[in-house]
Order: C-alpha cells, then structure tokens, then sequence
C-alpha cells in the first residue's frame, strides 16, 4: 500500500488540525467502539466478506462525520485561515449563447 505524503501545514493550520481531531474523535467515538468490538469478536476466517462490509460502513460514518464537524467548524467561523480572492467572470453566456457584458 502506497503511503501519501502529508502536506506542509502553517503554524495556523496545525492548530486546526488538533481543534479538528480532538472534535472528530469526539464525534466519531461511538463508532470506533463499535469498529474495535466488531474486529474483536471476529477470527481470521471471519474477517473477509461480510465483517468487511460492516468494517466499510462503519468508516463511511466516521469520514462522514469528519467532513460535517469540519464544515461546522468552518460555518461558525472556526476556521482563521483567509479566504481564497476569486475574480468574477467579466463576460458571461447568455441562454442563447451569446457574450453579456456585466
């Protein structure tokens, strides 16, 4: 299994990334419960097909919550980082296919 590199993070994103997983962890504790109880009570020969689809569903919950507390996070202003600058298109298609000016 190929591993990614992780990226250089800022000083500011470092400590977004610690208020982000202590808020992860938190919300996704139950499931890891739930993951480290289902892997426990499974030998090897149980292990493969459906232990790894329950195994599957239940990391779809965790990443699921990941992305909500993140985008919580960011929606009450958790985030400090500056937003991107992006310019609006000058020209724009008309229904017709036409250029408008703005």
């Amino acid at each position: 299994m190929m591993r990614r590199t992780r990226p250089e993070l800022t000083a500011e994103q470092q400590v977004e990334v610690q208020r982000f997983r202590e808020l992860m962890l938190e919300a996704a504790a139950a499931d890891i419960t739930e993951l480290a109880e289902l892997l426990a009570t499974k030998t090897d020969a149980t292990m493969l097909g459906e232990t790894e689809f329950r195994v599957r569903d239940i990391v779809h919950r965790v990443g699921a919550k990941a992305i909500e507390t993140a985008l919580a996070e960011r929606k009450k202003g958790g985030t400090t980082g500056r937003a991107s600058l992006v310019r609006s298109a000058a020209n724009r298609l008309d229904s017709s296919g036409g250029v408008t000016s703005r």
